[in-house]
């Protein structure tokens, strides 16, 4: 029963939209990242974008003003890892902040001797466990242009680790998905990451293990060809997590 009444709502939600198929068209256009897809995943992209933009708030910072095209490049570029996926991946928050530019956010760490060391991060997106995600547009509003570095898929790859708690880069498995291949794998790659530097992926994605994933689903989407070239069997196994194939012949 509720599975009929979600769809049900889920119709109303995207047949009152006032968003036309042209002005999708017109924002995927913007995104090279996105030219992969075929004419029936971007239909499903349009619809789980709309409904995206229904269920959460996209506000601005610093007087950053949030215009259409804004939301639904975010919305775009957000709802492509869970393309194959649904919603309830994003579930549990609501929120995405937008600043004009790079922010600061501080962090505190006490140190073997009890001490605490308060640190000033500039960053140009952030993820909160049951909290906001926060873009900066300066580092948002290219991000899909196939190079390797989307601030929006990493942040929201973030979203993903976390729905089993703080993200760790150990994201909830997919159905017949062994979550011991998952640490096997991802693991030892993490670890020859951190001393044989890659081409075409980010260095960020050696500070941690969380880093690593998002870092490696930003190269999955844009240019994945990178991945393959580097960590064959992380390729394969994204593509079951993802339950996509960026790299499968366009029909």
């Amino acid at each position: 029963m509720f599975s009929k009444f979600k769809r049900w709502r889920e119709q109303r939600i995207l047949a009152k939209s006032q968003i036309t198929l042209q002005q999708w068209q017109r924002a995927q256009s913007e995104l090279p990242v996105l030219d992969q897809l075929d004419e029936d995943d971007q239909s499903k992209l349009f619809k789980l974008a709309t409904l995206f933009l229904n269920y959460k708030t996209i506000s601005g910072a610093h007087g950053f003003e949030i215009t259409d095209a804004v939301r639904q490049s975010i919305a775009l570029q957000a709802c492509l890892p869970i393309l194959n996926l649904n919603l309830d991946w994003y579930s549990g928050w609501s929120s995405i902040i937008v600043y004009p530019a790079g922010f600061t956010s501080t962090t505190s760490e006490v140190d073997a001797f009890g001490v605490t060391h308060t640190k000033n991060n500039h960053r140009s997106g952030e993820a909160w466990l049951r909290g906001p995600v926060i873009l900066s547009w300066k580092d948002t509003e290219h991000a899909g242009i196939r190079d390797g570095h989307n601030v929006v898929i990493h942040e929201f790859v973030h979203k993903l680790d976390m729905l089993n708690g703080r993200a760790n880069g150990f994201p909830p498995m997919q159905k017949g998905m062994e979550q011991s291949t998952w640490t096997k794998q991802m693991g030892n790659a993490f670890e020859d990451f951190q001393l044989n530097p890659k081409p075409g992926i980010d260095r960020y994605g050696a500070t941690n293990p969380a880093e690593f994933f998002a870092v490696l689903s930003e190269v999955f989407f844009e240019t994945p060809d990178l991945l393959i070239e580097a960590y064959p069997d992380l390729y394969k196994l994204m593509t079951q997590f993802f339950l996509q194939s960026p790299l499968a012949p366009r029909r």
